[in-house]
């Protein structure tokens, strides 16, 4: 059985609003984390850079303005299914992207048939892994 999807994008990065370039960025979902999506900024001269956030943040952010914190999702005209824009946040730091809806929505269509929203946590054994997880990193913090 399939456990994770991917799907490439070309976003744009805006450096400013004079300057941009078209950026290949990796979507990736999996079962073993099933609230989030990741995407992977490739770049040009840099390491490839990889967020993680809520995929239901994803999908709201394709309809309306959506996020707190970090990372912010929205359409660039509300009434019509076109672009969303992204801001990545990291401190004072920020990075806008732009993508094309369209790819959006069928990559989170291919992650609703994998895991439906709102079933993620039936999915698996998803609370034993962040179980799993939250004990590694409580042991690595109580030996440092």
């Amino acid at each position: 059985m399939r456990e994770s999807v991917q799907a490439e994008v070309l976003m744009s990065f805006l450096v400013s609003e004079e300057l941009s370039f078209r950026i290949p960025v990796e979507l990736r979902y999996d079962t073993r984390d099933p609230y989030a999506v990741r995407m992977t900024f490739h770049l040009p001269g840099d390491a490839p850079v990889t967020w993680a956030f809520g995929r239901e943040l994803l999908i709201d952010g394709i309809n309306r303005p959506s996020g707190d914190g970090d990372v912010h999702i929205a359409p660039t005209d509300p009434g019509n299914l076109s672009d969303v824009a992204i801001r990545l946040q990291v401190g004072s730091d920020r990075a806008f992207f732009r993508a094309s809806a369209p790819p959006l929505v069928a990559f989170l269509d291919r992650t609703d048939k994998l895991v439906p929203l709102g079933q993620e946590r039936t999915w698996g054994d998803f609370e034993d892994n962040l179980e799993a997880a939250l004990g590694r990193i409580l042991a690595e913090e109580n030996a440092g």
